[in-house]
């Protein structure tokens, strides 16, 4: 009997242990869901919203409304990176669709180009599309052109990098000393455009100017300098969105003078 007690009484005394380690796998789950909320990203489930929105023609405002709490998981924040990056995927194949069949019903095949590469949306002007020789102004003719492109482009809430391309044959005039000032004059004109006629949020725009440091095919005759002498509008995909700068939401407006009657 008294053996039977002190095992008893030895087992009483170390129930705290069971308590003790379900408090601390608890902690841990606590912390682990901690971080997978931390990992979420704000900007994507926007972005992913609005492009439904658009694509559906309703309104983005069922899927901002807070709706019940869920704590995904580790293979549930993969599968919803594979649902954004695939609906993302047909959103660009639209935009793409688009371009292209403007290109071909206004004669610009040869002149105007547009793919879809690992970065997003690539759409290429040939220089003589927007530009005379040697400046940046784009031209009457030329200005429809953009704003068309620039409507499509207004379908998406992606990042839009406008880059000047150049031969590598030298300039050296009073406003333009070399194609590095040529090409982001060129750039800066297209952008410039974009805002003001195409109503696109300056905040979601950048220009690049990479004279001839970037060209597709080598300078070595007239028909490859021509390819080279361009100016390629790209529709970041998200994922390469995370390392630029994020834009000022208040400031992301037209500029004022644009919003005057």
């Amino acid at each position: 009997m008294k053996r039977r007690r002190q095992e008893s009484e030895k087992e009483t005394s170390e129930r705290w242990l069971i308590t003790y380690a379900d408090l601390i796998t608890l902690l841990l789950i606590f912390f682990v869901v901690m971080y997978t909320l931390s990992k979420i990203d704000a900007n994507k489930y926007h972005a992913i919203a609005s492009s439904l929105a658009k694509t559906m023609g309703g309104s983005s405002s069922i899927m901002e409304s807070a709706g019940p709490s869920m704590v995904p998981g580790v293979s549930e924040n993969k599968e919803l990176s594979t649902a954004i990056e695939e609906i993302e995927q047909q959103q660009l194949e639209k935009i793409r669709q688009q371009i292209d069949q403007y290109v071909k019903e206004n004669g610009l095949a040869g002149k105007v180009s547009v793919d879809i590469e690992e970065r997003g949306v690539v759409i290429s002007f040939q220089d003589v599309v927007l530009f005379p020789l040697g400046s940046a102004e784009i031209t009457n003719n030329s200005r429809e052109i953009v704003d068309k492109v620039g409507g499509i482009l207004n379908q998406t809430t992606n990042y839009i990098r406008v880059e000047g391309h150049t031969d590598n044959l030298p300039i050296r005039t009073s406003k333009f000393p070399s194609n590095w000032e040529l090409s982001l004059a060129r750039s800066a004109s297209v952008v410039h455009r974009l805002i003001n006629d195409s109503k696109i949020p300056p905040g979601r725009l950048s220009a690049s100017g990479y004279g001839e440091y970037r060209p597709r095919k080598p300078n070595d005759s007239d028909v490859h300098r021509q390819e080279n002498r361009r100016v390629d509008i790209i529709v970041i995909r998200s994922k390469y969105q995370e390392v630029e700068p994020e834009a000022n939401k208040e400031e992301n407006i037209l500029p004022s003078s644009q919003n005057k009657e």
